[in-house]
């Protein structure tokens, strides 16, 4: 199985990048914008469209807010295995650390994935800094 960890230190404070993170239905507004170009909830389900034009369906599986954790399953192909979670950890004086973990197969799908990943923490980095400066 095919295991992703990434990590970014973002210029935000965790309650910010947290209320923004949490709110599973709009990502493509409040967390990867452009990164993701649109995404709605389907009951428990969100449909997420990525700027590569991909669509697939994330089961969300938790959102802890004790921990600061949403985890999410991508449900069908190409995966026959997915599993990822965002955490977002204190990381001193309005700044976040944000750590993005990804479990799946086939394993033939890590760079691919990996590199979409990749995408997805700079658009994060990028958006929750913005968001920072306009509320600052």
């Amino acid at each position: 199985m095919a295991s992703i960890r990434r990590e970014i230190h973002v210029a935000a404070t965790p309650g910010l990048v947290w209320d923004a993170l949490r709110d599973v239905g709009r990502i493509h507004e409040r967390l990867v914008r452009g990164f993701v170009t649109d995404c709605h909830l389907d009951g428990d389900t969100r449909v997420v469209t990525f700027g590569n034009g991909m669509t697939v369906r994330e089961r969300i599986v938790d959102i802890d807010d004790a921990q600061r954790r949403v985890v999410w399953s991508v449900v069908g192909a190409p995966f026959t295995h997915h599993n990822a979670s965002v955490q977002a950890f204190d990381d001193g004086t309005d700044r976040t650390r944000l750590v993005w973990i990804a479990d799946l197969l086939p394993d033939e799908l890590e760079t691919q994935i990996g590199g979409m990943i990749d995408q997805g923490m700079a658009a994060m980095k990028r958006t929750l800094e913005q968001s920072a400066a306009a509320a600052a």
